[in-house]
């Protein structure tokens, strides 16, 4: 779930740097870094679920996230 969404930004992310060089403006490159800089709390985030996931239920797996609302 959290490789979809980080390929989601990355594919914006060189369509915006495309768009920045062919416009000779910087504008691109600015959005760029903003969207970096959430793609890197969204991996913080994801990480410290996946840790709190094993350290209750000793599984990584998907389907049991829901059982962290117990």
């Amino acid at each position: 779930m959290l490789m979809s969404l980080e390929l989601m930004l990355n594919g914006i992310n060189i369509a915006l740097i495309t768009f920045s060089r062919v416009g000779n403006n910087l504008d691109g490159s600015i959005f760029v870094f903003f969207i970096m800089t959430v793609a890197a709390a969204e991996v913080a985030v994801g990480l410290a679920l996946l840790v709190a996931l094993f350290k209750k239920r000793k599984s990584v797996l998907s389907d049991d996230m829901a059982l962290l609302k117990n």
